[in-house]
């Protein structure tokens, strides 16, 4: 065994490598990327004792029975999965395989949850419910209404920049996956915030925009903990998380006749079928719009 699981931690190396540097993943999406790999490493060298390069499609197919038995979501198989099918396309694309054992292998159906979304007027109730008489209150005033205004992932709101501001044309710059950048309006209360807040934080030479109390950049953990505070405040019972916001920016443009495409380029999604699921509209007109932009 000690020679395969060498043979897997090089193989894990170059693999890491390629999807930073190569692929130009997230390191979020990086580091369940390699969750995966050594869940599926630690599987393979316990039941079968191969190197990566020897693996056969029914071991991947046991593999995904044994996180069935595991008691995991289909969800959570089908990441694992998707996980798989990556390591392999790269070792197919470094020509140290001839063909992916996991290329005929299905993955396991998933219904789609939909998470809820919050009124424009349960929006207000959020926000109004944390206390500005404090800098910290008026910084996560500021951060939600970008969260919902701006629609940003929380990965994307706390690497926001101070240079990434650009209020006299009226957008912030957001990186987001693979270190894309875009382009998106900011509107008039979220820019007054962030302008109320910088006036009241601290000096310190941090470009990050929002800091904690340490004057260092925010969690994403943080903000989940800050946005459930606030929704108990207003008494909202939703399941809600920063995503939530996303997803209710992206509600409420399309119900406000926004094209899909528009939303796309705001959520920063690679494809327009991502961008479908976030909405709740007219199913067959939605459908027939994602269908006419599919053929361009």
């Amino acid at each position: 065994m000690a020679e395969n699981l060498q043979k897997w931690q090089e193989v894990g190396k170059k693999y890491r490598t390629h999807i930073r540097f190569e692929r130009r993943l997230s390191a979020n999406t990086i580091a369940s990327y390699m969750r995966d790999y050594r869940t599926f490493a630690h599987f393979i060298l316990r039941w079968y004792d191969v190197p990566p390069q020897r693996v056969e499609r029914v071991m991947i197919e046991r593999y995904l029975a044994w996180l069935y038995d595991q008691g995991r979501e289909k969800s959570s198989q089908a990441r694992a999965l998707s996980s798989v099918r990556s390591l392999y396309a790269y070792l197919l694309l470094t020509d140290r395989i001839e063909a992916s054992p996991a290329e005929l292998i299905e993955a396991p159906k998933c219904g789609r949850h939909l998470p809820d979304v919050l009124s424009t007027e349960e929006i207000d109730r959020l926000i109004a419910a944390i206390d500005p008489s404090t800098t910290k209150g008026i910084r996560d005033r500021a951060m939600l209404e970008v969260l919902y205004s701006c629609g940003v992932r929380v990965s994307e709101l706390v690497s926001l920049r101070i240079g990434d501001l650009f209020f006299g044309e009226g957008y912030i710059r957001v990186v987001g996956k693979g270190d894309k950048q875009r382009l998106v309006p900011i509107s008039d209360v979220a820019r007054e915030r962030i302008s109320a807040y910088l006036d009241e934080r601290r000096t310190s030479g941090e470009e990050v925009l929002f800091l904690n109390n340490r004057g260092t950049k925010l969690t994403r953990v943080m903000v989940f903990t800050i946005l459930k505070e606030a929704a108990r405040r207003a008494g909202i019972e939703k399941q809600i998380s920063p995503h939530t916001l996303r997803h209710s920016f992206a509600t409420h443009l399309l119900e406000g006749g926004a094209g899909i495409r528009q939303v796309q380029e705001l959520l920063g999604h690679e494809s327009i079928l991502t961008t479908e699921i976030y909405t709740h509209l007219d199913r067959e007109h939605l459908r027939s719009t994602v269908e006419e932009h599919l053929k361009l």
